[in-house]
């Protein structure tokens, strides 16, 4: 059973969602795209995790929070430009989520575990911080990975296929190879793992 806070946080992270102008059409409507990016976070969250606890939930909820507001082309469209862009976006989105945790009635040491999950600290290290970018890595192969590599070339898609499941736990792993692709892109996750 959720608690009233955790309840009052989600509300203010999906309302925060709920104004990205970005627009996806699913189950028949449009809806802003980053309260549809979330809701798949949680929904994979289900899959990997069904007993995470509430600051993870919330983390993983947050995970994109007001992503929008910081368009990647507002940095230089290169490697480096991409690395100041995510860095920035981790703090940032951390930042908001610490802060709407605080004010939903969260202990600081809470609130700031759910900004240390958001900006995936320890990777590797954290059974939690690991489940995250496991999450994060399912919705993308699952939700935005067919239309994000037909924009690259094979072998720059074989790379970032590498470094997803780098990433990724064993049962990130068993979580992925379960995912529903065109022959296309399975094709294209098979060389990634042969390679």
């Amino acid at each position: 059973m959720s608690s009233s806070r955790f309840e009052a946080a989600i509300r203010a992270i999906d309302e925060a969602h709920a104004q990205d102008p970005r627009l996806v059409a699913t189950g028949g409507e449009e809806v802003p795209y980053e309260l549809f990016y979330s809701q798949k976070m949680s929904d994979h969250l289900e899959k990997c995790d069904p007993n995470a606890t509430e600051i993870l939930r919330l983390a993983i909820r947050a995970q994109h929070l007001r992503r929008w507001e910081v368009p990647r082309d507002s940095y230089p469209m290169n490697k480096i430009g991409y690395h100041q862009w995510r860095t920035y976006l981790k703090k940032r989105q951390a930042e908001l989520a610490t802060q709407i945790c605080l004010d939903s009635g969260y202990s600081e040491e809470d609130a700031n575990r759910v900004g240390a999950l958001v900006k995936k600290e320890n990777l590797k290290q954290d059974a939690e911080t690991q489940t995250l970018e496991d999450v994060a890595c399912l919705v993308f192969l699952d939700d935005q990975f067919e239309e994000f590599e037909k924009g690259h070339d094979e072998e720059k898609i074989i790379n970032i296929l590498k470094k997803t499941w780098f990433k990724m736990s064993e049962r990130g792993h068993e979580l992925a190879l379960g995912i529903k692709m065109s022959e296309r892109a399975r094709g294209l996750v098979e060389k990634a793992l042969a390679a």
